[in-house]
C-alpha cells in the first residue's frame, strides 16, 4: 500500500482477524481476504491497481495459500469520526 503513494505516512492501519469457523466453497482451505476500507477520493483505476498490487505481493509472500482476495470499499469523509475529532 505504501508503494502506491495513495496514502500519507501513518494512514495505513492493519487489523488481522483469524476465523475459527468458516466455509469456503465447502472446503477447509486456508485463505486470506482483505477488507480494505479507505477514505473516498481515489479513482476506480487507482483502487483496481491497489487491489492487484496487494494480491500480487501476498501471492509472493504466501505461495501455498490457495485463496487470496481483496475488496476495497470507500467511506465518506463527511461521516467519518474518531476520538481526536470530538
Amino acid at each position: 500500500m505504501e508503494s502506491t503513494d495513495l496514502f500519507d505516512k501513518g494512514d495505513i492501519k492493519v487489523r488481522i482477524n483469524p476465523f475459527k469457523y468458516y466455509n469456503i466453497g465447502n472446503t477447509k482451505d486456508d485463505f486470506i481476504h482483505i477488507f480494505a476500507n479507505i477514505m473516498e477520493g481515489r479513482t476506480v483505476s487507482q483502487k483496481s491497481n491497489l487491489s492487484k498490487r496487494i494480491v500480487t505481493e501476498l501471492k509472493l509472500m504466501f505461495p501455498d495459500v490457495p485463496i487470496i482476495s481483496i475488496n476495497i470499499r470507500d467511506f465518506e469523509k463527511t461521516t467519518y469520526c474518531n476520538k481526536s475529532m470530538v
